[in-house]
């Protein structure tokens, strides 16, 4: 018998499927989460880090703790996104709320935004200024961020378009705190012009 097979436990392909992005509720190693969940969460907290399961939302993922000025142990890297990446989270976010706050919306549990969705949204909040082509081209690449983050998910696509997936991790990020504050800003700037 192998090092591998005498230390290996069931749950040690979630925890590094888990170190690596979050587990989906259809995702295989969805039950093994759930069942395990105990076990996890002594094994990650030796590396300072938290299981989160938001099984209402579909999903799991590792959080790190943090001390009380705020530090970790910098295990997962924290990424600073710019102006346009921040615009776009807050734009899918406030697009989440609406559809969970949709009562019509029952029977579906999740939220698709074509690529051309996005763009209409985000022409409100960013210039395009002189040359729309650059601008088109900006855009994409921002919305190409957002996915290789793992907020949005492409789902189909076609010549002329491109459908993806809100993954509800994004609550995580943009919370409905985040969201308020932005609208207050929005709405000082707006009475400022």
């Amino acid at each position: 018998m192998s090092s591998l097979e005498k230390n290996i436990k069931p749950y040690s392909k979630a925890i590094v499927k888990l170190l690596k992005a979050p587990i989906e509720s259809s995702a295989s190693l969805w039950e093994t989460v759930i069942n395990y969940q105990t076990e996890i969460q002594e094994y990650v907290s030796l590396m300072g880090l938290e299981l989160m399961v938001k099984k209402d939302d579909g999903f799991a993922y590792l959080r790190q703790f943090e001390d009380s000025d705020g530090n970790t142990l910098g295990l997962i890297s924290r990424r600073q996104v710019g102006y346009e990446i921040t615009i776009i989270l807050v734009v899918l976010r406030q697009s989440l709320e609406e559809f969970d706050s949709n009562p019509a919306q029952f029977d579906v549990n999740e939220k698709y935004i074509s690529r051309s969705n996005i763009k209409e949204e985000l022409e409100l909040f960013l210039e395009a200024g002189y040359n729309e082509l650059k601008f088109q081209k900006e855009l994409d690449g921002y919305i190409n961020k957002i996915v290789e983050l793992g907020y949005l998910k492409e789902v189909s696509k076609t010549d002329s378009e491109v459908i993806y997936k809100i993954h509800r991790i994004i609550k995580e990020k943009v919370t409905l705190d985040v969201l308020k504050e932005f609208k207050n800003k929005l709405q000082h700037y707006v009475e400022s012009v």
